[in-house]
């Protein structure tokens, strides 16, 4: 997704030369770890196209009435959608040894959206899970105030929060043309072409260490604390109450709980990692080379599977067809399987409870 090495090193994946260890294990290991991201990302864009198209087409021109979770899953749809757009890009940059050709312009967008499509799907989910945690804890006020134009409201917030976050990635992306003549695609946090200066190492440093700890507060574990509790809370009360029909609603949260940490926690760790004291160590930085760019093809494989896990995930029978899942996605009965009989008996119960 990027790369923070030091601009006069060069040394870790995404853009930078390689590192000097010429051992044929290495470089075995090497290639086949990048074949294995280039592989990824291929799925990524071919199944984010598809399934977040399907989304924006169904939720945009088929969709009769606009309800709450089209409009979360529109907006999620369009997040990945745009970052796929973009995708072919990284593909090809990985493909030609972190060689980037397309100048400073794609390399600066090329990033900003990747972090774009990253905290909008982060805070969508988010959403989407608090969204379904008051669904069921507070019935009966969402009844009243649970309504296609408020949540838009909350999704302008979502999405300005998200450009927020993602516009210091298009200021500080930058291409250097290193020794090996490979044009790198990297992060000039001190703005500078001089790094052998106190200060600007200092600013980068700086710089560098905001940046990551920012984005692994906010973009990671506030937003895995609140889906993980909004969930306990959601799976408690239909346990308690026996509200759930099947068991497709507790397929549906595990699987997306599961697949948010394990797409974006190896790529939060390896950032950390990078900007340690330890990554000076040889050892480490043949590491954070071969596993940096498979975290980031990790983290770019969310963008593909949202529609998969909000639409098929806990079907029992697929002769329906895709058209049909998708518009049975977007309806509110959607959100937990939940026969009306016991939704209605639900919302009784915690009407006479406030009385």
């Amino acid at each position: 997704m990027e790369n923070t090495s030091w601009p006069p090193d060069f040394t870790l994946g995404h853009g930078n030369a390689t590192l000097s260890y010429e051992s044929a294990h290495f470089a075995v290991l090497q290639r086949g770890m990048h074949l294995l991201s280039i592989g990824i990302y291929g799925m990524a864009c071919f199944l984010g196209v598809i399934g977040n198209g399907l989304v924006l087409w169904i939720a945009g021109f088929r969709m009769k009435r606009r309800t709450v979770s089209a409009v979360w899953l529109l907006n999620l749809a369009a997040a990945d959608f745009v970052f796929t757009f973009f995708l072919p890009l990284s593909i090809a940059y990985t493909a030609l040894g972190f060689h980037w050709p397309f100048g400073r312009l794609l390399c600066k967008l090329n990033s900003a959206a990747a972090f774009l499509n990253m905290f909008a799907s982060v805070f969508l989910l988010t959403v989407i899970s608090v969204d379904r945690c008051v669904s069921v804890v507070w019935p009966v006020w969402c009844r009243n105030h649970r309504t296609p134009r408020a949540a838009c409201g909350v999704v302008v917030v979502a999405w300005v929060a998200a450009f927020a976050l993602s516009s210091p990635y298009f200021v500080f992306r930058d291409i250097a043309l290193t020794s090996h003549n490979i044009t790198s695609c990297y992060n000039n946090f001190a703005l500078s072409d001089n790094y052998d200066t106190a200060e600007a190492r200092r600013l980068y440093q700086m710089r560098h260490r905001a940046m990551v700890v920012t984005r692994f507060l906010l973009g990671f574990v506030l937003p895995f604390a609140a889906i993980s509790i909004c969930y306990s809370f959601v799976v408690s009360r239909l346990k308690r109450r026996r509200l759930a029909k099947s068991s497709k609603p507790f397929r549906i949260i595990i699987a997306v709980t599961a697949s948010f940490f394990l797409c974006y926690f190896p790529y939060h760790v390896f950032s950390l990692l990078e900007m340690t004291k330890a990554s000076a160590s040889p050892r480490l930085k043949m590491a954070l080379y071969l596993g940096i760019p498979l975290a980031s093809s990790l983290a770019f494989f969310n963008s593909c599977i949202n529609p998969i896990l909000y639409v098929f995930v806990g079907q029992k029978r697929f002769r329906q067809s895709v058209l049909a899942a998708f518009e049975g996605a977007f309806g509110e009965d959607f959100l937990f399987s939940l026969s009306s009989k016991r939704k209605s008996r639900s919302i009784s119960q915690a009407e006479i409870q406030m009385t």
